[in-house]
């Protein structure tokens, strides 16, 4: 069937016609972009590999490392001075 201007049902005006090849072409296209988009979304899933990212990058700015660091010296000093006045 075609529609009112002669191109096929379902199919644009002046659109190419949807040969075999052009469909597989579509497929495969559409098979790469969802295969992309899994990839993403395990990417984002992968909760352990995200930590270590987290903790490299962290790891790479030395004011953070020290914060850290003094953070817990901190703690360490307030429970040595807890248990000792107990």
């Amino acid at each position: 069937m075609t529609a009112q201007h002669g191109a096929p049902e379902g199919q644009a005006p002046g659109a190419q016609p949807r040969t075999p090849e052009r469909i597989e072409a579509e497929i495969e296209a559409q098979r790469a972009q969802l295969a992309g988009t899994v990839d993403q979304l395990a990417a984002k899933l992968d909760v352990k590999s995200r930590a270590r990212e987290k903790v490299a990058s962290v790891k790479d700015r030395p004011e953070v490392v020290a914060a850290t660091g003094s953070l817990v010296a901190m703690a360490v000093v307030l429970l040595l001075w807890r248990r000792r006045s107990h």
